[in-house]
């Protein structure tokens, strides 16, 4: 297992030092290394994408289920598992990218903290390591938004780029997340989508977060990452549409006629001319 992460290591250190050789930027290197990560785990995107809508097409099945095996947790598990099948539909395709990229973010964690361990020997980028030279637009991307605000300070000026990429982050992964989310229904109350809502609030929370304690090249590939994700979710849905509200949501009841109602919707016609001419006309 210890030789799989070590090659996963070097591998990253030998593209990073490719992208450096091509242009000497550090930034540069991590956005071009960023985009080939996400050209690769493309398909499991195209799969988390639609297995996310398809989850949100048959929420209203899902629901009926519950409320029809309420008393019999087995059954209705049951149940659901039949409509996953019958639909083609997994739950996990909607975390399996998500779970395919974290090696790799904790593979660039550590090439970010050491470099000298996973770059090549002859690497122009191990050399700008050794000198402190790893730096992007103002920013030593090998530290942390929380390291420089401990040595400068919370309103330093120094600090300003590195809190501004963490406020990248958590704004692109929420739009991110936000174009995932079903659409909210004004006037019904479902509980799925509710959770999910949250879910689009908190997650970029805490990618915020830990973007404060990463090394900020790690955060410099989270940003870009939202991005190229967020611009592959538009591409997929111009190519299947974008998500609408799940079958059956939002549909105003119905009201029955009441009693003594016409069942056309129409208004009885109103008597004409005057009280008067009207007792006249019953006389006769």
């Amino acid at each position: 297992m210890s030789e799989i992460w070590n090659s996963l290591q070097a591998l990253l250190g030998n593209i990073l030092s490719f992208f450096y050789d091509l242009v000497p930027n550090y930034g540069f290197a991590i956005i071009c290394l960023t985009i080939v990560v996400n050209i690769l785990v493309f398909p499991l995107t195209l799969k988390q994408v639609r297995s996310t809508r398809a989850m949100q097409e048959i929420q209203p099945e899902m629901e009926r289920l519950r409320r029809e095996y309420k008393g019999d947790q087995e059954t209705m598990n049951q149940k659901v598992m039949e409509l996953y099948r019958e639909r083609g539909v997994s739950p996990f395709g909607c975390v399996l990218p998500l779970l395919v990229q974290m090696p790799v973010w904790f593979a660039l964690f550590q090439v970010l903290r050491n470099p000298a361990n996973s770059l090549p020997a002859d690497s122009s980028l191990l050399v700008a390591a050794g000198e402190g030279a790893l730096r992007f637009l103002t920013m030593d991307l090998d530290l942390a938004p929380s390291e420089v605000v401990g040595t400068e300070g919370l309103f330093a000026v120094a600090t300003i780029p590195y809190l501004l990429l963490v406020g990248f982050v958590i704004l692109t992964g929420y739009m991110q997340q936000k174009l995932l989310s079903p659409p909210k229904q004004s006037g019904t109350s479902n509980p799925q989508a509710e959770a999910v809502q949250r879910m689009t609030k908190i997650l970029p929370l805490m990618f915020g977060v830990i973007s404060y304690i990463w090394p900020s090249g790690l955060n410099l590939y989270f940003a870009t990452s939202n991005v190229f994700r967020t611009g592959q979710q538009l591409l997929i849905f111009k190519i299947d549409g974008r998500p609408g509200p799940p079958p059956d949501g939002g549909k105003p009841a119905t009201k029955e006629p009441d009693d003594g109602e016409p069942d056309d919707g129409k208004k009885p016609p109103r008597p004409q001319g005057s009280a008067k001419k009207q007792r006249r006309r019953r006389r006769r």
